[in-house]
């Protein structure tokens, strides 16, 4: 049976993994690397899932003052591991972790059919009167 463990750092063979798995997703596949890098040094908080080599199979990461708002983004499995429960355990790691039990409001984006899922974690779709509002750089 396959054995897996949480890690809130990743090593450089991980950040590999999880540019790979970038790749495979549509709303991320242009991710490269050196960006990678950089976003993971700004990020709070890093929550990967190792397999037993040590190799990246699922992440998120959240951006957090630690006190009032964290925003959870890039939650991710790898394809040959999805069906398992490693983005439940992702979200029971996030939602329980010691250093987040202050935060008054998380928030995420998520596609329209993955809002059942998130619901699961008091997570809703419909939970304010305020707009989203994106400014984009144009290259």
């Amino acid at each position: 049976m396959a054995t897996h463990r949480i890690v809130e750092s990743l090593t450089a063979e991980q950040i590999s993994d999880l540019v790979k798995l970038y790749q495979n997703e549509f709303w991320c596949n242009q991710r490269v690397y050196p960006d990678v890098v950089k976003m993971l040094e700004a990020t709070s908080l890093v929550i990967g899932v190792v397999d037993d080599r040590d190799r990246l199979i699922a992440f998120t990461r959240v951006l957090t003052d630690f006190v009032y708002r964290a925003s959870l983004f890039d939650v991710i499995v790898k394809p040959s591991h999805r069906q398992q429960g490693l983005g439940a355990l992702l979200l029971d790691t996030v939602v329980n972790h010691p250093k987040l039990q202050t935060i008054e409001y998380f928030d995420l984006f998520c596609l329209p059919e993955m809002i059942p899922f998130y619901e699961q974690w008091g997570f809703s779709a419909n939970s304010t009167h305020t707009l989203h509002m994106r400014r984009v750089r144009h290259s």
